[in-house]
């Protein structure tokens, strides 16, 4: 994360105010924070790695804006729409006149956003650095029409703004549908999303618990309204640190994005969860883009792994036989 905004601070690009609570949305783990009155900072973020993050920091966290601010700092999404209900929040929980910051890298959309703030507010100077930029404007009277976020659905099922697929079904998950026919027991869904491929996955009755592990606490409360399920258990948590298990099989469409390029090291964090939250005899289906090198982290979690499709630029890959860290001698 670029220090655009500490910078902008230090400048005196933009400002905060030297009373009151500071409202920080959806602010990335990365966020340097020099400048920052962390004392008076509320961090509000439905993404539990930015979360837990902020909370070690010892900066307050919430899920959702509530109580009286004096300003607000909006971190851009690469989703639109997300970042301008983001917009539409801080506007709407500060008094008429209050600053709002905006912080955003030209890929986050900064330019459409800037763009529509000066249609409805005047803006102050506009800090520019590391490929994108930072600018504050007053808060109006009312949340300007078109900002806030509205429910959202595809194919049938509820989604929101800013979560992965949010209009419609990811093929790669199409993809891998069909190979959850017949699975039995407990099984558990790494990075389930708004719920796809745990209501593909319930549809055996063979089934007896399905645990969905989402990030995004968005995702996951429209996962629980598109799988209306006793067998259903909802865990707000980061699927390469989720604790549970065993598991009969694990399933995942795991995510390959945490910028703009590409991470395959997410994928690899999630293969190794599935190995350790596997039983001995279980199972791991996995999808992926074609292109990810996912096969060497397969190998060294699995002692096989087989290619059970491969079409359309992506792949469905099974791994059985998790291998056990060996233990370290006394």
């Amino acid at each position: 994360m670029s220090d655009r905004l500490s910078l902008a601070l230090a400048k005196g690009a933009v400002s905060l105010p030297e009373a009151g609570r500071v409202l920080l949305l959806r602010p990335p783990a990365t966020l340097m924070t020099e400048g920052l009155p962390l004392d008076r900072c509320v961090a509000v973020t439905g993404f539990r790695p930015d979360h837990d993050a902020f909370a070690a920091r010892g900066v307050p966290v919430a899920e959702a804006v509530t109580g009286e601010f004096a300003a607000a700092i909006v971190f851009l999404t690469r989703a639109r729409a997300l970042s301008f209900d983001l917009l539409a929040q801080a506007v709407a929980a500060l008094p008429e006149g209050a600053p709002v910051i905006v912080d955003g890298a030209k890929t986050d959309g900064v330019e459409p956003a800037l763009k529509a703030v000066r249609a409805v507010a005047e803006t102050g100077e506009v800090f520019a650095k590391a490929h994108g930029k930072c600018f504050a404007f007053s808060a109006p009277g009312a949340v300007p029409k078109g900002w806030a976020a509205t429910p959202g659905a595809a194919d049938g099922f509820v989604t929101a703004p800013g979560v992965f697929s949010a209009d419609g079904i990811d093929p790669g998950s199409a993809l891998l549908a069909p190979h959850l026919a017949g699975l039995s027991g407990r099984v558990c869904d790494l990075g389930a999303g708004w719920g796809y491929l745990s209501v593909m996955a319930a549809a055996s009755p063979e089934v007896t618990e399905i645990h969905l592990v989402e990030a995004e606490r968005a995702a996951l409360d429209c996962a629980r309204i598109n799988l209306p399920d006793p067998r259903a258990s909802f865990h707000w948590a980061d699927a390469t640190r989720f604790a549970g298990g065993p598991f009969d099989t694990v399933i995942s469409n795991p995510p390959f994005h945490a910028v703009r390029k590409a991470e395959p090291e997410i994928g690899r964090g999630f293969i190794r969860a599935a190995a350790r939250l596997l039983s001995p005899r279980g199972r791991f289906l996995l999808v992926a883009n074609r292109h990810l090198p996912y096969e060497a982290a397969l190998s060294e979690a699995f002692a096989e792994t087989v290619a059970l499709e491969d079409r359309d630029g992506y792949k469905v890959l099974q791994a059985r036989k998790p291998r056990r860290p060996a233990r370290s001698a006394r």
